[in-house]
């Protein structure tokens, strides 16, 4: 399955010069990881977004996000979220900081 190359480059434009970030294809799409650990990445055009628990069941209360479901089955902790929910550079950044935020509380990974 191809990405969205455009949205993956916003991405890494968002993240910048973030230390201890990865690209990885991962889900038949990219994965951006901090320290091991999946933050986001994209899946055709849909942004996917590692959140953790509680706040992926926040996330679902706003437009366009909806659960994680790549197996067929919602994967607990993430969310997709469609492309009308990130139509800015400042959108995006809002849910790739959530993420973000997120991996960081988690131990890095060898």
């Amino acid at each position: 399955m191809a990405y969205d190359e455009q949205l993956a480059e916003r991405i890494r434009t968002t993240l910048g010069d973030t230390v201890g970030v990865e690209e990885r294809k991962m889900f038949g799409g990219i994965a951006f990881l901090h320290r091991g650990n999946m933050v986001c990445g994209v899946v055709g055009e849909t942004l996917m977004l590692r959140l953790g628990a509680e706040r992926a069941e926040a996330a679902l209360d706003e437009p366009h996000a909806r659960p994680m479901d790549f197996t067929g089955r919602p994967m607990r902790g993430m969310v997709y979220v469609d492309p009308p929910g990130f139509p800015t550079d400042e959108a995006l950044a809002a849910w790739v900081g959530r993420a973000l935020e997120f991996a960081s509380t988690l131990p890095p990974k060898r």
